[in-house]
């Protein structure tokens, strides 16, 4: 799975991400231009997951999360101030995901 961009009548489709793995639950974050997504491209095995920022040209790739587990569906505030986001961190070792809220500082 790699990232796609598209108008919303969905022309103009273009291809952002090429890693290969899972590239998946994209957002962009509001007044910059760029992107978040969750991926496992870096492990082989497949997991974990972790969150990526990139510009919407797909340069400048940034790990933003370095969790061994699952981070995922990112989401911002309408003023970008704030990230939303699902991990499985914290979890005693258990399979319960829950939700974090965070200050997006760049």
């Amino acid at each position: 799975m790699e990232v796609w961009t598209a108008n919303a009548d969905g022309s103009g489709a273009k291809q952002i991400t090429s890693y290969g793995q899972a590239n998946w639950a994209p957002n962009f974050i509001p007044g910059s231009g760029k992107l978040i997504f969750c991926s496992n491209y870096e492990y082989k095995r497949g997991f974990p997951f972790n969150m990526y920022t990139l510009n919407s040209d797909g340069s400048s790739l940034e790990k933003i999360s370095r969790d061994k587990g699952f981070d995922a569906f990112p989401m911002f505030s309408h003023d970008g101030r704030k990230i939303v986001f699902s991990s499985n961190r914290n979890n005693g070792g258990g399979h319960d995901t829950n939700v974090f809220i965070a200050d997006w500082v760049e």
